[in-house]
């Protein structure tokens, strides 16, 4: 599967973005779908991920409550919604993709830079 990052910009601080993850090669449903996020100088990080069995991840505790994932299958498009954006949000996103039978992420999309100015 070949994924497709989009939706980043910049924004201020309160603000909300809506980032698009696109597939294609296989449906999206086959897989475990997860956004990332890496600042300069910082570890890659976790921030949501979805799966069409319903078992989700939790979402850590930095985005929680203001970060939301959600996946269309006809589209084949994975979301995540962005809201009250803080400036320690500013980072590369990058969603990928995981068999469910396997725990490592095994396909990556290019990332996507979302800035949040103070």
């Amino acid at each position: 599967v070949q994924l497709q990052a989009s939706g980043g910009g910049l924004v201020q601080a309160g603000g909300y973005l809506r980032l698009s993850c696109a597939a294609s090669g296989r449906a999206l449903s086959w897989y475990v779908v997860g956004w990332f996020r890496q600042a300069p100088g910082k570890e890659r990080e976790f921030v949501a991920s979805i799966s069409w069995n319903g078992v989700n991840r939790p979402y850590p505790d930095s985005v929680k409550g203001r970060f939301t994932i959600s996946g269309d299958n006809a589209k084949n498009m994975v979301y995540l919604q962005m809201n009250s954006l803080k400036p320690e949000d500013t980072a590369v996103y990058y969603c990928a993709a995981r068999s469910t039978f396997m725990t490592e992420y095994t396909y990556w999309g290019q990332g996507t830079l979302v800035t949040v100015s103070s």
